[in-house]
């Protein structure tokens, strides 16, 4: 039942529009952080994992897609567990989203630091931690002002970005097939569990699609129009990953862009520009890398949370964090404890670490999305249940080829945050 009696906001999103949206999501710590880690991990087979990445995610994308065209909502998967599962599954996605997303944070906000540190002549592990902690006390600051990023400086920002990457593909393709085959022989270094691996971690760099399928009361036709940005993101970005892999690979071989990823500078792609013999090369590179990142981490606050004002608002989280600014415009206490999770995070100083963690909770929270998408009515329904069926095995089957302690840690915060749900909720029975 439609609620006419509120306002609406305008349908004027196509295809086009909502594609470039997606883009600005996606684009980001992903592509300039984790090809580098994961190809550490899968040697010149990263290739192949970008690809089983994109193809997981596409079908989460559109389990997503068709939640939000028939509960469109704030909260994403948080809500729909509620709705189509049961209060322990819908807080146990909510918790998995505050964990990934803050994991993904402390990964950008290393990863500006490594770029821009390396771009200025400045790189070492001594100055990476502190930098990376001011840029989250300062994008902090700017998301309690209640400043948000409009889609005209999205716009510029994933301009930058993709030129830049189309920068990088240019110019290194030139090295990479002066080197030819060599760096891609062997194409397989390791067992199909590194490329699993591998794939988890690049899985993690398609996750902004989810902004798609938020655009529900704005898109044109959006039961048509959601589903085609979704696949042309999805189709855009795995071959824009995919020809960065190439030229990365090709050019200075995976074991040395797996290195430039955990040295501690966090900048594999910008080592990679350094070899294309380009004056200001690395520079141009870096700077759209500074770009996409502090745009993820300030995406990543704002979800981050009005998610986390959501849970308190259910008591699932702490009834502070429900409070809001006097003007009502900003959940100060949710903002402020996401920036502290996320300073905290950051003192790891290892992206291969936070990105791992990322990969393993935000399968665990989508696995939850592909669950709740198999109890939609028949006549909610926009694509077969398979699909939902294969989205929910390969989000569980990829979460657990992460390394042992990872996952282990994340099934113990699981457990403890079902632990304090159970809490939360006896106090909230025995108070009313």
């Amino acid at each position: 039942m439609s609620r006419t009696s509120s306002p609406k906001l305008q349908r004027e999103i196509g295809v086009v529009g909502a594609t470039v949206m997606g883009l600005g999501s996606i684009i980001g710590t992903g592509v300039f952080v984790s090809i580098g880690v994961a190809a550490g991990i899968a040697g010149a087979a990263v290739i192949l994992a970008v690809i089983i990445g994109a193809i997981v995610a596409t079908c989460n994308g559109l389990n997503s897609a068709q939640l939000a065209a028939n509960h469109p909502v704030s909260g994403g998967s948080y809500e729909y567990g509620y709705k189509y599962l049961n209060s322990w599954l819908g807080f146990t996605a909510g918790w998995m989203f505050l964990l990934a997303k803050t994991a993904s944070a402390a990964t950008a906000a290393l990863g500006f630091a490594g770029y821009l540190l390396n771009a200025t002549g400045l790189g070492g592990r001594g100055l990476l931690i502190p930098l990376a902690l001011g840029t989250v006390v300062v994008i902090t600051t700017i998301v309690l002002s209640g400043i948000r990023r409009s889609n005209v400086a999205n716009i510029i920002i994933v301009s930058i970005s993709l030129l830049s990457l189309v920068f990088f593909i240019i110019a290194g393709t030139p090295t990479a097939l002066r080197f030819g085959t060599e760096h891609f022989t062997p194409f397989f270094t390791g067992s199909i569990g590194t490329v699993l691996h591998a794939s988890a971690l690049m899985f993690v760099a398609y996750t902004g699609y989810g902004r798609i399928a938020t655009l529900g009361e704005e898109a044109i036709a959006p039961r048509r129009t959601i589903p085609r940005a979704i696949i042309v993101t999805m189709v855009l970005t795995m071959l824009l990953y995919t020809a960065v892999a190439v030229v990365a690979v090709g050019t200075v071989g995976a074991d040395v862009l797996g290195r430039s990823a955990s040295s501690g500078q966090a900048a594999p792609l910008e080592a990679v520009a350094r070899t294309f013999g380009i004056l200001g090369g690395s520079q141009v590179l870096a700077i759209g890398a500074i770009a996409a990142m502090l745009g993820v981490l300030l995406n990543l606050i704002l979800g981050l949370s009005r998610v986390l004002l959501a849970m308190g608002r259910r008591r699932d989280m702490p009834r502070i964090f429900a409070r809001l600014n006097p003007s009502g415009t900003t959940p100060v206490p949710a903002t402020i404890g996401v920036g502290i999770a996320i300073a905290v995070l950051v003192l790891i100083g290892n992206v291969k670490t936070t990105w791992s963690f990322s990969a393993f909770t935000v399968l665990i929270y989508y696995a939850m999305t592909n669950l709740a998408a198999l109890y939609l009515p028949s006549h909610e329904r926009l694509y077969p249940k398979w699909l939902s069926l294969f989205g929910l095995a390969a989000c569980l089957f990829l979460a657990f080829w992460v390394d042992s302690i990872i996952w282990q840690v994340g099934l113990a915060l699981i457990v403890a945050g079902l632990i304090w749900h159970a809490a939360a909720q006896y106090v909230v029975r025995n108070s009313t």
